[in-house]
C-alpha cells in the first residue's frame, strides 16, 4: 500500500463530450419527425460540423474567458475629469463566440435561405447545439432575429416614406449579414422600474421634433429620426448592440408605441484621443447608469439605461406599440425556450459522458460503471424522457411558427400534418406562451440532477474543465423562467388565449384539429386517455369564467402542455416506432395520467425492463455504452 499524493493514485479521467447532433437521440428524433428526409439529408453535413465546432478547445477557452473577464464601464462612468463617460467594455471572448455565432449564420440563416416553412426548424437546430457553448451571445442574437422579423415584415409594407425604407431597410441589411465587421444586434428595451411585463405604466415619453439634423455613426449617413425619446429603462440586455428596439409613450390616450433607434450617432464636437476633432462618435442620448449583477448569464451586459433625446423612428402605428413589440417577443421567447433545451442537453451529454467513465461500489469488492448501474441509468433515462417530451413541444412549435411566416409547403414527406390555414394562428397564438411557460420553469430542476448527477465535482465551478462546467449551465437556466415573461405571466396569457371573447373559440378548434389530426396515425385504443384528458380540459375551460380560473391558471397551462406532448409522443411513435421509443412513451403517459389502464401484455412487458433498456433510452438503440474511456480530452 502507498499514500496518495497531489499527482499519485487514482486521477479520474475527465469525460469526453461528443458530437451532440450524433449522439443526442432525441435531436436526432425531432430532426426526423418534423423535416422532409431530403432536406435533412441535405443539411446533416453542416449540423454534423457545427456540433463538433461547438466542442473546440478555443470554444471552451472564450467561454472561460468571457465568464471571468466580464463587461465592465470604463472609469466607472466618469473619465478622470469627472465628466460621465459611457463606455462599455466586453471582452474578446464574448466577441469572439459572437462572431463565431455570425460567421455561422445562426440567425442569418432564417433570412438569406429558403427551406419554405421549415427555415425555423433548421435554424432552431443550429441554436440548439450553440445555446450552451454560446456563453449568452445569443441573447443579443434572440433580439436581432426579433428585430428582422418585425422591420422585415414592415419593408413589404406600402406605408413607409422613402426615408423610412432606407433607414429599416439598411439596418435589416445589418442584422441579417453573415459578415462579423457588418453584423448588427440588437436590444429589445421594454422593462421599467414600474413593471416588468406590464408595460400599461411605461414612463419613457416620445416627442416629434423633426427639426434635429444629426447623422448616425454609419457609413451610409443614415438620419437618426424624427422622435426625441426621453424616460429610464431599468433592465435591458444586449447594452452592446448597434440599435434596439423600444416601446415609450406619445401622448397620455394612445398608449405605448414602438421606436427604432441607432445606440450611437457623430458628434463632431467630440476630441478623441488624438486630439483631431469631428470624427468622433458617442451614444445615441444614452446614459449607461449601471450594470446589473445577476446570479447567472454573467458574462452578457445587462444594464440601467437612462435616455435624453434619444433619436429614433416610430415603428407601425401610434399606440400600437404592444402589437409591434408581440413580433419580437414570439421570436425571443422561442429563443429562450430552446436555450433552456440547449442546457438541458448539454448537461444530460455531460451526465452520460461522466457515467461513463465513473465508477462506483456495489457491494462485496464490486465496482461498475455508472453507465452500467440500473439506479443511476433509470434517473437519466427518466430525465430523458422529459427531456424528449419538451423537445417534441418546442419543434412543434417551431413547425407551426415557420407556417406562420412562410406559409405551407409546396410539397412534403415530413410526418407532421399542417394544420389547415386558418387554424395556423390560432393554434400558435396558444403555442407561443405555453411552450415557455412549461418547458423554461421544468428544464431547471432536470438541469440540477445532471449537475447532481456528477456529484461533488458537477457543483464546483469547472472552469479549468469548462465542458463540464455543468454549474454555468444551471445558473443561466434558472433566467428563461424570469425574462420574457415569468411561469405565471405566461399561463395567464394562455389562459387569455383560450377564454379571448372573439378568437379562444379559433384557438380550441386548433387544438380539437391538433389532437385529432396527430392522433389518427397512433394505433386505434393507445389515444384514447389523452382524447379523454383533452376533453375534460376543454370542458373545463369552456364553462368557467376567465376570473375564476386565473388562480388555477397555471395548473390548466401544464395539464395542456403535457397533453400535447402526450399527442407527439404517440405520433413519434407511430412514425418511427422502437422498444425504447415505446417504453418512453409508456412511462410518459402512465406519469402524467395520460394513459389508461395498462394491458397485461404491457404489464408483463414493464417487468422484463433492465438496465440494458434504459441504456438504450439514455445513449441510443444499439449502442452499448463503453464501460471506461482513456485519456481526458474533449
Amino acid at each position: 500500500m502507498e499514500p496518495s499524493s497531489s499527482n499519485k493514485g487514482f486521477i479520474q479521467s475527465q469525460p469526453i463530450i461528443k458530437n451532440q447532433f450524433k449522439e443526442d437521440v432525441s435531436l436526432q428524433r425531432v430532426a426526423r419527425l418534423f423535416l422532409p428526409t431530403p432536406l435533412l439529408k441535405e443539411i446533416t453535413p453542416s449540423l454534423t460540423r457545427l456540433a463538433d465546432d461547438v466542442l473546440t478547445p478555443q470554444i471552451f477557452s472564450w467561454i472561460t474567458d468571457a465568464e471571468h473577464s466580464q463587461p465592465y464601464l470604463r472609469g466607472h462612468g466618469g473619465d478622470s475629469f469627472g465628466r460621465p463617460v459611457s463606455e462599455l467594455v466586453v471582452t474578446e471572448g464574448w466577441r469572439k463566440l459572437q462572431e463565431f455565432g455570425f460567421t455561422n449564420a445562426i440567425i442569418a440563416i432564417n433570412y438569406d435561405t429558403d427551406f419554405g416553412p421549415y427555415n425555423r426548424l433548421v435554424q432552431f437546430l443550429r441554436c440548439h447545439l450553440w445555446e450552451a457553448s454560446c456563453a449568452n451571445t445569443l441573447c443579443p442574437a434572440a433580439m436581432q432575429d426579433g428585430a428582422a422579423r418585425l422591420l422585415q415584415r414592415h419593408l413589404f409594407s406600402s406605408s413607409l416614406s422613402p426615408v423610412e425604407r432606407q433607414v429599416f431597410g439598411n439596418a435589416y441589411k445589418h442584422l441579417t449579414s453573415r459578415d462579423p465587421s457588418q453584423t448588427w444586434t440588437s436590444g429589445q428595451w421594454m422593462t421599467e422600474r414600474t413593471g416588468g411585463s406590464d408595460v400599461s405604466r411605461t414612463e419613457t415619453i416620445a416627442t416629434f421634433d423633426p427639426s434635429f439634423s444629426g447623422l448616425a455613426s454609419l457609413p451610409e449617413n443614415i438620419p437618426l429620426g424624427p422622435w426625441s425619446i426621453s424616460g429610464f429603462k431599468w433592465f435591458s440586455s444586449a447594452t452592446d448592440s448597434q440599435m434596439t428596439i423600444l416601446l415609450a409613450k406619445t401622448s397620455p390616450d394612445k398608449g405605448v408605441s414602438a421606436f427604432f433607434a441607432p445606440m450611437r450617432r457623430h458628434a463632431p464636437s467630440l476630441v478623441p484621443v488624438t486630439g483631431e476633432k469631428g470624427h468622433g462618435t458617442e451614444l445615441n442620448g444614452i446614459t449607461i447608469q449601471r450594470l446589473k449583477h445577476k446570479f447567472g448569464t454573467q458574462s452578457l451586459p445587462t444594464a440601467e439605461l437612462e435616455l435624453n433625446n434619444m433619436r429614433g423612428w416610430l415603428v407601425g402605428q401610434e399606440g400600437n406599440g404592444i402589437h409591434e413589440i408581440s413580433t419580437i417577443l414570439n421570436i425571443t421567447r422561442v429563443h429562450t425556450t430552446v436555450s433552456s433545451m440547449g442546457y438541458l442537453g448539454r448537461s444530460l451529454a455531460i451526465a452520460r459522458s461522466f457515467a461513463l467513465v465513473r465508477e462506483v461500489g456495489v457491494g462485496k469488492g464490486r465496482r461498475i460503471p455508472l453507465s452500467s448501474h440500473p439506479l443511476h441509468m433509470r434517473t437519466l433515462a427518466n430525465m430523458a424522457v422529459e427531456y424528449h417530451s419538451m423537445m417534441l413541444l418546442v419543434f412543434y412549435t417551431l413547425f407551426i411558427l415557420g407556417l406562420d411566416e412562410k406559409g405551407p409547403p409546396s410539397s412534403s414527406s415530413a410526418a407532421v400534418p399542417a394544420p389547415p390555414k386558418e387554424l395556423v394562428g390560432p393554434l400558435l397564438r396558444v403555442l407561443s406562451s405555453l411552450h415557455k411557460s412549461y418547458v423554461c420553469e421544468t428544464t431547471v430542476p432536470l438541469v440540477y440532477g445532471c449537475m447532481e448527477a456528477l456529484g461533488g465535482v458537477g457543483y464546483m465551478q469547472n472552469v479549468e474543465s469548462e465542458h463540464i462546467n455543468v454549474s454555468r449551465l444551471f445558473r443561466d437556466a434558472c433566467v428563461g423562467a424570469i425574462w420574457e415573461g415569468t411561469t405565471d405571466v405566461l399561463a395567464s396569457d394562455t389562459l387569455r388565449a383560450l377564454k379571448h371573447p372573439k378568437t379562444g373559440g379559433q384557438s380550441l378548434a386548433a387544438l380539437d384539429w391538433f389532437v385529432e389530426a396527430n392522433l389518427g396515425q397512433a394505433k386505434a385504443d393507445d389515444g384514447t386517455a389523452v382524447r379523454k384528458q383533452w376533453a375534460g380540459l376543454k370542458r373545463r375551460v369552456e364553462q368557467g369564467k376567465q376570473e375564476d380560473l386565473l388562480p388555477e391558471a397555471r395548473a390548466i397551462a401544464f395539464k395542456l402542455a403535457e397533453v400535447l406532448m402526450g399527442v407527439l409522443f404517440l405520433l413519434d411513435v407511430a412514425v418511427n416506432p422502437g422498444r425504447e421509443i415505446e417504453t418512453m412513451c409508456d412511462r410518459y403517459l402512465s406519469k402524467k395520467g395520460l394513459a389508461g389502464e395498462p394491458s397485461t401484455k404491457k404489464a408483463a412487458a414493464v417487468l422484463k425492463e433492465d438496465v440494458e433498456l434504459d441504456q438504450g433510452i439514455v445513449y441510443g438503440p444499439g449502442k452499448e455504452p463503453t464501460a471506461k474511456v482513456a485519456g481526458s480530452k474533449l
